[in-house]
């Protein structure tokens, strides 16, 4: 039986919050909940302790409006005392990983699901994502002979960004299965914060599986990430930890973090609570950053100038990126920031199908890769990565491909929770076409 994986440690929050209304889609508050004065706080010196106070005291965007915050504070005390998911070292090891890229020296591959579910999280799923990334690496690195540093959408993807506060049925819109369910129904939409200890034991349990598998013998091997998007779950498993260079904050809920572009408000609490972190980072910049804001974002998050602590994530959509993305290059590569530079072909790229399914197709995201492969090399900058929405199951979401799914096909498996993902022949299909990009840089 292919059950998921969530341990009996997810029953430590208790009966669920009381009943209450989702907030808009947009909505921003300061950050009252998760105002940091417990033992964390007072263990900081007192310059990091005022930096921190201060990011949650930004508007913070895309949060929900939980129905009891009292409720919230005892599941956050919760996960602060838990153990936390990954440990310093790995996340360093991720950091120097992620500095060969920065040089040139490897490439990023990043992916996974766009929104992990907690009945979705099974071995065999895990099994199948991960072993799509390792083959996806295998053909980069078997054309090119540059190490693959992978890093799973995986252990922590449970919390997502929405454009409308309300879906088609009028009901409060999913935000993640770290927030409220996907059942179409009133109750399962309500605002849950006992869903963030869930989160914690899924996570918890495809980070255990993970380090079980038999994984490639080249190293590095694979490394978990997400967006930094519900707060109260991040603050919840940050930790202090002192060394040479004195007290540094690790947001232990994953290795790699990054800041959406729904999230990455200047003024916000997001943008600021990022700066404080010592895991590597990344930002999605869209068709509305301007070389300005991504210099200014680029000073904000990589102070010290540092190969493998930022990565700045592209999402400009097909049409777009050969104009739009070589303004941003330029302007970074004359900072000196040795930022990576990594394509995101999906975001930018969805479409509504005739048959009223969220979709992309694959020619689309080719598309961009290939734009995006063809602005860095006229630049010489290096192409240092892809950001892709995939399964290692057989789904028809995404259109075209070598099996040329068509709009008809895709009531077949339409299973994501989310975002249309590329399936496993359309994931090895843009491998195949990225490492013979990559090879001709």
């Amino acid at each position: 039986m292919n059950r998921p994986l969530e341990t009996p440690s997810a029953t430590l929050a208790g009966t669920p919050g009381t009943p209450g209304t989702a907030h808009g889609a947009g909505w921003e508050r300061p950050f009252d909940a998760a105002a940091p004065d417990g033992t964390l706080a007072r263990s900081l010196p007192p310059e990091l302790r005022a930096a921190l106070a201060d990011a949650v005291a930004r508007p913070a965007a895309q949060q929900p409006r939980w129905p009891d915050l009292e409720r919230v504070g005892e599941i956050r005390a919760v996960l602060e005392a838990a153990p936390p998911l990954t440990l310093p070292a790995e996340i360093d090891g991720l950091r120097g990983h992620l500095a060969r890229v920065a040089r040139g020296e490897a490439f990023l591959l990043q992916g996974g699901d766009c929104a992990e579910t907690f009945t979705e999280n099974t071995e065999a799923h895990v099994r199948a994502t991960a072993g799509l990334l390792h083959e996806m690496a295998g053909i980069l690195t078997g054309a090119t002979g540059l190490p693959v540093v992978r890093v799973g959408r995986m252990a922590g993807q449970y919390a997502k960004p929405r454009s409308n506060a309300l879906d088609a049925l009028g009901l409060p819109v999913y935000r993640g299965d770290i927030v409220n369910g996907l059942a179409p129904e009133p109750e399962a939409r309500v605002a849950d914060p006992a869903r963030m200890v869930r989160a914690h034991a899924n996570a918890a349990a495809t980070l255990n599986l993970l380090r079980a598998l038999p994984g490639p013998d080249a190293d590095p091997g694979l490394y978990v990430s997400h967006e930094a998007l519900l707060l109260d779950y991040e603050l919840a498993l940050l930790r202090a930890h002192r060394g040479e260079g004195g007290t540094r904050l690790y947001a232990q809920s994953a290795h790699f973090l990054w800041i959406g572009d729904r999230t990455r408000q200047r003024d916000g609490a997001h943008l600021a609570f990022a700066e404080l972190l010592a895991n590597p980072l990344g930002l999605k910049i869209g068709p509305n950053t301007t070389p300005e804001q991504v210099v200014e974002y680029v000073e904000r998050l990589d102070p010290h100038g540092t190969p493998g602590r930022l990565t700045l994530i592209s999402r400009m959509g097909s049409g777009r990126v050969r104009d739009l993305l070589p303004p941003l290059v330029e302007r970074v590569a004359a900072s000196g920031h040795p930022v990576i530079w990594q394509c995101d072909p999906m975001h930018g790229n969805t479409r509504e199908s005739p048959s009223g399914y969220k979709t992309r197709h694959f020619d689309d995201v080719a598309d961009e890769v290939r734009g995006f492969f063809e602005v860095h090399r006229a630049l010489g900058t290096h192409p240092g990565g892809l950001h892709i929405e995939f399964t290692g199951e057989d789904v028809t979401e995404c259109l075209g491909g070598f099996q040329r799914i068509s709009d008809a096909d895709l009531a077949g498996r339409y299973e994501t929770a989310c975002d249309p993902r590329l399936n496993t022949r359309q994931s090895l299909e843009l491998a195949a076409l990225a490492a013979e990009l990559l090879g001709g840089a």
